[in-house]
């Protein structure tokens, strides 16, 4: 391979723009070579306005592009898995928006073929590349041990046509927002979560807009994630940590450049700070290069999102609701 890694977007998706086109301005190693879309004329029109050199007649096309190194992954939920599989198969690396699969079976099959073909998997929680996270990582032993931990992520998503609630591509609150805040919590708590209750809020049967679960240590430290895209809690964007000396709060832990706020608590005394950094998707496009390229550090990958898929099946299941992509 080439000191600049050539990556393909599937799908002419929203998010593409600020996840990939903008941040690849900010990373010479990357180039955005190609895009696919169901609809050629959506991906032609896609390609001309962000530039891009090449557009393919489909998904399966693109991923067999011999000039790609790469493969930026956007599609809805439901076709996380059957796709990264086919870039795989076909010698691509990935970068695949979070959750990475509708299940911890299927996320268990792509770490599998990732490890099999010894390529580069990254699940696109992009907050956790920003400088923000470990800063708050050096910081947690100070507070002593775990007592109790939340993190939240509320944004209202009042449209209900959109695929977020379509269960046939594996939608939900539970899997949209709150896989971030599952992730988050495993994150901060440094250890894996058994899952103790769930309440779920339906937008219609078996769809969940809302979600708010509790959990438990193996240490006996508590937690809760609160996830919603339309509920009375219209914006949240928290997490909170109780130690046995301390504590922290953080505003805005899913994009900390363009806001945040780190709070820590020790010893009577609450001091502030701010974390300067680039934005989230330029730190993470940043790491995903240097992992393809160098062989560098991959803080998302497979083996993890079957860890935080299985808390989120373990979620949805306390709920009393089907895991998604298996009913």
């Amino acid at each position: 391979m080439s000191n600049l890694l050539r990556i393909g977007i599937l799908g002419a998706a929203r998010i593409a723009p600020a996840a990939l086109v903008r941040p690849a301005r900010d990373v010479p190693l990357v180039k955005v070579a190609a895009v696919a879309a169901r609809d050629r004329a959506r991906a032609e029109a896609f390609a001309a306005k962000h530039r891009i050199g090449a557009v393919h007649a489909g998904y399966a096309e693109l991923v067999a592009d011999p000039d790609l190194d790469a493969v930026y992954n956007p599609l809805p939920n439901g076709l996380h898995h059957e796709w990264t599989l086919a870039a795989l198969a076909a010698g691509k690396h990935v970068l695949c928006e979070k959750p990475l699969t509708a299940n911890a079976a299927e996320a268990r099959e792509v770490a599998a073929a990732a490890e099999r073909a010894g390529l580069v998997v990254m699940e696109a929680f992009h907050y956790r590349y920003h400088p923000l996270i470990q800063r708050v990582l050096e910081l947690l032993p100070t507070l002593g041990e775990p007592r109790h931990i939340e993190t939240a992520l509320c944004a209202p998503m009042p449209r209900f046509s959109d695929i977020r609630y379509d269960l046939s591509l594996a939608g939900g609150a539970m899997m949209d927002m709150g896989s971030y805040t599952v992730h988050a919590l495993r994150t901060f708590g440094g250890a894996e979560p058994e899952v103790v209750a769930a309440r779920a809020t339906l937008q219609k049967p078996d769809v969940d807009r809302a979600m708010v679960a509790e959990y438990r240590f193996p240490g006996g430290a508590t937690g809760r994630t609160t996830a919603s895209l339309w509920s009375r809690r219209v914006l949240d964007l928290s997490a909170r940590y109780t130690g046995s000396e301390g504590s922290l709060k953080i505003f805005n832990y899913l994009m900390p450049n363009v806001y945040h706020r780190l709070t820590v608590t020790r010893a009577g005394r609450t001091t502030r700070e701010k974390v300067p950094g680039e934005a989230t998707y330029v730190h993470q496009l940043r790491a995903f290069a240097a992992a393809v390229l160098d062989g560098g550090p991959n803080l998302t990958p497979p083996e993890d999102s079957v860890r935080t898929m299985t808390v989120i099946d373990a979620v949805y299941r306390a709920a009393g609701l089907n895991v998604r992509g298996t009913g």
